[in-house]
């Protein structure tokens, strides 16, 4: 058993059972929807599905942070255990979260002086933040110290390629990544955009693409563009749906078919309230290990 905590935020999009089999914590965002709030716990609140059904009816949804308070209450008793902790934070591409638990990680230095505790940004998001931290848990499992683990983090986040697309441009033109006109012309030509995370944690367009079917031939190019040993790649896959599950799954056939090692290894996650309150239902992430690191 380890002398520390490994830890992150709900957004890593992981099911609650594969947190506590890894045995990972976590600490869970809020959102708001129909104007109530709720806990991004997971699914527990609420159900994923409702959640999407809701939002394509028209709902409108918020999300917001933890705050510098929230991270004190969840760090204190690690600390009062005598655990040291390495916290990963939602990048802050996408989110200040990070500053929040940085500055309750300085109050809690006062406090508990010989305690380490480590507040490191990911650069990542949903499921891709969630392959981030199963690959530090197998590095704990292993017997890799706190500072090991933090030094493969600064080295190595860059590596874990994120690609998006989703289906309905509303919930983008929503959050000010498309213009409104742009949002309307491209639902009328079925143009599904091709985003991903650069390297400042960001969610960038990188591709119009028309139709669904192309769009996920795509995705699945740009995995064996950048994909660490091209198509034999036999690393950590992960994708991620904002309830639609039927085009994920056309994805999953897809990679099968490029990538013979990943056959029956490829797992399938929810995207979770909090970033799906911004992409919307209609949404597939695709996450693998580069040979490369993320572009601009």
């Amino acid at each position: 058993m380890s002398d520390y905590i490994l830890s992150c935020c709900s957004t890593a999009d992981l099911t609650k059972e594969h947190f506590e089999k890894r045995d990972i914590k976590y600490i869970c965002f809020h959102f708001e929807i129909d104007g109530r709030q709720y806990m991004d716990d997971l699914g527990d609140s609420m159900e994923f599905h409702e959640f999407y059904n809701k939002m394509a009816q028209g709902a409108m949804t918020k999300t917001s942070q933890i705050n510098v308070d929230e991270y004190v209450n969840y760090f204190e008793p690690f600390l009062k255990e005598g655990k040291d902790i390495i916290h990963l934070s939602l990048s802050s591409g996408i989110s200040g979260t990070v500053n929040s638990a940085m500055i309750a990680r300085d109050d809690l230095a006062e406090k508990y002086p010989d305690r380490k505790i480590y507040v490191i940004d990911s650069l990542a998001a949903s499921s891709g933040y969630g392959l981030l931290m199963d690959i530090l848990a197998d590095l704990r499992d292993e017997g890799k110290s706190i500072d090991e683990l933090k030094d493969y983090v600064e080295k190595n986040r860059l590596y874990i390629h994120h690609w998006f697309f989703t289906t309905d441009l509303k919930y983008l033109v929503r959050g000010g990544r498309v213009s409104k006109t742009a949002g309307f012309v491209g639902n009328l030509l079925n143009i599904c955009p091709l985003l991903n995370v650069n390297i400042d944690g960001k969610l960038i367009p990188r591709e119009k693409i028309r139709t669904t079917k192309k769009v996920v031939k795509e995705a699945v190019e740009k995995m064996k563009e950048h994909a660490k040993g091209g198509t034999d790649y036999d690393g950590k896959c992960y994708i991620s749906n904002s309830d639609c599950k039927d085009i994920a799954d056309a994805e999953i056939a897809l990679i099968e078919e490029a990538f013979p090692k990943l056959k029956g290894k490829i797992e399938l996650y929810d995207i979770g309230t909090t970033i799906g309150a911004h992409t919307g239902p209609g949404t597939v992430a695709l996450f693998f290990v580069g040979h490369d690191e993320r572009t601009e």
